[in-house]
């Protein structure tokens, strides 16, 4: 689907409203699907030509808890409840109801984008190693040097049973 700039989608909800054009003929002229026309619709009837503005998306919990809540109570739909809030998209309510209910409370919380940063992070580690004292160094190589053993014996005893294998082709 092709992205609109705002003075495209007020233009299409002023033919809308003028009754010059059906939600339909709309959108087929501009290549979108007249659902996106009404939603446009619902969305300039509650917050004006405002409404097509780039909110800022990072939800608080708070924030989601409202609108859950709000639209529970009130019985609306999605997509009234997503032009009541300025959503831009409906179907991010959606996710976060089903956060809520298989996880609970906590999944509405945001995290953070991106990635880590893997250097930043091994460097902390080393300098937390050296602070914390010689026993949890020492500790902490001690696993290290376990793991490194495991790995060790398994890769032993793969190469064993590849060498046992009646699979291998004798050289002539």
């Amino acid at each position: 689907m092709a992205k609109f700039t705002a003075e495209d989608k007020l233009k299409a909800v002023k033919y809308y409203l003028n009754g010059k054009e059906s939600s339909y003929k709309i959108a087929e002229t501009m290549g979108t699907d007249n659902k996106a026309i009404l939603k446009w619709v619902k969305q300039f009837e509650y917050h004006g030509a405002e409404a097509f503005t780039k909110p800022y998306t990072n939800y608080t919990k708070q924030f989601k808890l409202e609108v859950l809540n709000y639209m529970i109570e009130n019985g609306t739909s999605l997509n009234e409840t997503a032009a009541i809030f300025k959503i831009p998209e409906p179907s991010t309510i959606s996710v976060w109801r089903r956060k809520f209910e298989t996880q609970g409370l906590d999944a509405l919380q945001s995290k953070k984008k991106g990635r880590l940063s893997l250097k930043k992070e091994s460097n902390q580690h080393q300098k937390l190693s050296f602070i914390k004292g010689s026993r949890e160094e020492l500790e902490a190589r001690i696993k290290q040097l376990e793991m490194e053993n495991e790995y060790l014996k398994k890769l032993n005893a793969l190469v064993q049973t590849k060498e046992k294998s009646p699979n291998k082709t004798k050289h002539k």
